[in-house]
């Protein structure tokens, strides 16, 4: 399965494209991201795009995946946003996340793309939760998690960020 297409009021969540290389690679340069993905200073090209295939693949997989995700308005590239299930030890299951360019942070796109993702997710997964794992110091993503509907359910240290706990931050199908 490739990733579906979701409109929103003023965003568009759709597959990744070749044509995304440069922008997305732009997202996670800036220092912001870096810090709360825990990614290296020299990150480039080669890394956003074995994160872009990563995606593909994974929708190919799992019916799971980040998206593009565009402004309706002016094409522009804002960032990424969706659901995740990596292989890995200790994931509490399907993650609802997003990542944005900062330039774009405090217009409520994340919410927005957060919701649709959260919505798309319970309506083809038979799951009873999904979740949200985030740095117990990244408060702005703690706030779009709380307005989403999670709520806080366990602090994990995974064995591949052993200096980083993170909330694991729980929505059950039953509330919403």
């Amino acid at each position: 399965m490739t990733a579906p297409v979701v409109e929103t009021e003023r965003l568009v969540l759709r597959p990744f494209r070749e044509a995304d290389l440069d922008a997305y690679t732009g997202v996670l340069q800036t220092p912001e991201v870096r810090r709360w993905l825990h990614l290296p200073d020299d990150i480039g090209r080669e890394q956003a795009w074995q994160q872009i295939a990563q995606w593909t693949g994974q929708w190919e997989l799992r019916n799971t995946g980040q998206w593009a995700v565009e402004e309706r308005a002016t094409g522009a590239f804002v960032g990424r946003a969706g659901s995740h299930r990596p292989e890995r030890a200790g994931w509490p299951g399907i993650e609802i996340g997003w990542t944005l360019h900062p330039a774009h942070w405090g217009k409520g796109y994340a919410t927005e793309a957060g919701s649709a993702a959260r919505d798309w997710v319970f309506a083809h997964h038979d799951v009873d939760a999904i979740y949200s794992c985030i740095l117990a110091d990244n408060l702005a993503s703690q706030a779009v998690a709380r307005r989403l509907g999670f709520t806080p359910w366990e602090e994990r240290t995974f064995s591949f960020y052993p200096d980083a706990p993170h909330m694991i931050w729980r929505l059950q199908r039953a509330d919403t």
